[in-house]
């Protein structure tokens, strides 16, 4: 099975918690011999899902959105970014070199295209900008690439 991720980043403390325990129990099914996790590895969900695959055994692939990718995505997640990147199985580039709206569009398109199942960590809102959740969600939604939206009840961004 291979799981692709997209979701919100910068989510308050108390919704992180919760999001990790949605994102454990979405892949607690899984058979980690047959599990690779496409992700941007981005701070937030992407970096969690990676990060859960790999303790459970599976394989990461990666999608960089751009060459100026990591210099955007804040300090603090750079080592965690650099290990994830390290731990994975493929990379897959965009050839975008900055690190836009676009690139990260790019990105997802390809990410979508490379999974069976879409985990979006989504409050069901329109995207705040191009290439945002919702607009992922809706890019894998014609491709007929199914999508589990996990947002825990109550929360908000």
């Amino acid at each position: 099975m291979r799981i692709g991720i997209t979701g919100h980043r910068g989510l308050m403390t108390e919704v992180e918690a919760q999001v990790r325990r949605l994102l454990e129990g979405a892949l607690a099914g899984e058979d980690s011999n047959q599990l690779t996790v496409v992700s941007c590895i981005a701070d937030g969900p992407d970096a969690w899902l990676a990060e859960i695959a790999l303790r459970r055994g599976g394989r990461l692939e990666v999608v960089i959105p751009a060459d100026q990718y990591r210099a955007g995505l804040p300090a603090w997640h750079h080592p965690v970014y650099d290990r994830l990147l390290e731990s994975a199985t493929a990379i897959h580039r965009t050839g975008h070199v900055e690190s836009d709206e676009a690139a990260h569009m790019v990105a997802s398109e390809i990410l979508v295209q490379r999974v069976d199942k879409l985990l979006a960590v989504w409050d069901g809102l329109p995207a705040r900008g191009y290439g945002g959740t919702a607009d992922v969600v809706a890019y894998a939604q014609q491709r007929g690439v199914p999508v589990e939206v996990l947002w825990p009840q109550g929360a908000r961004r």
